[in-house]
């Protein structure tokens, strides 16, 4: 839904590419693609119509299919067009199912190259993904708040230098330890030995008229 989107959407860097009604938003907003993609079952005839009219055509892939329009658009631009990191817009909201695939999508094994290069921006959320290792969460003015978001199994899960630390902590199951804070500013610390986990950058917009 475009009522999740940041305001200002359209002003972010790089260069653009749709996924099935995506195409037409972009097009709407008067924003060059590189590339569209997808089934295309989200669009009206006339709306197909009209992107053939201004001259847009995408790969277009039947609707029974393996794969969703979104990973079908982050495979091509991972493989085919060489991206050094994708932002991933108008993918929460909605369906939740449509949602939670989005969310998983980096967990895929198809992602497994490129899973700390995906990222997911909306209204009030950005998600970004690590895989095991150290890594260095930094602070970001927008958002309050973070989340770790273990996707996957993982095994000795820590976090130092946050509001709220945690140690040597492992899951079978997906699991959500959300709404951390950092620390006057200052950068957090997470590192796992195994899985995939999210990190939910978030700020809250619904009837809050002050931070908690």
């Amino acid at each position: 839904p475009t009522a999740n989107l940041p305001a200002d959407w359209q002003q972010a860097p790089g260069e653009w590419a749709a996924a099935d009604r995506g195409t037409l938003e972009l097009e709407r907003a008067g924003i060059n693609m590189l590339f569209s993609v997808g089934d295309y079952d989200s669009l009206t005839e006339d709306e197909f119509a009209q992107l053939y009219e201004a001259g847009l055509t995408g790969e277009q892939f039947p609707s029974e299919k393996d794969y969703t329009d979104t990973q079908l658009a982050a495979r091509a631009a991972f493989v085919h067009y060489g991206a050094d990191e994708l932002y991933i817009y108008a993918a929460t909201g909605g369906r939740l199912d449509h949602e939670l695939a989005n969310i998983l999508l980096p967990t895929d094994k198809m992602f497994r190259a490129y899973t700390e290069r995906i990222h997911l921006v909306d209204r009030v959320n950005r998600f970004d993904y690590l895989t095991p290792g150290t890594h260095t969460i930094a602070a970001d003015a927008n958002y309050p708040y973070f989340g770790v978001i273990p996707l996957t199994a993982v095994d000795d899960l820590n976090i130092s230098g946050a509001k709220y630390p945690l140690a040597h902590w492992s899951t079978a199951v997906p699991f959500s330890w959300a709404s951390n804070e950092f620390l006057g500013g200052q950068p957090a610390s997470v590192c796992f030995a195994s899985g995939v986990v999210a990190i939910n950058y978030s700020r809250d917009y619904r009837g809050q008229t002050k931070d908690n």
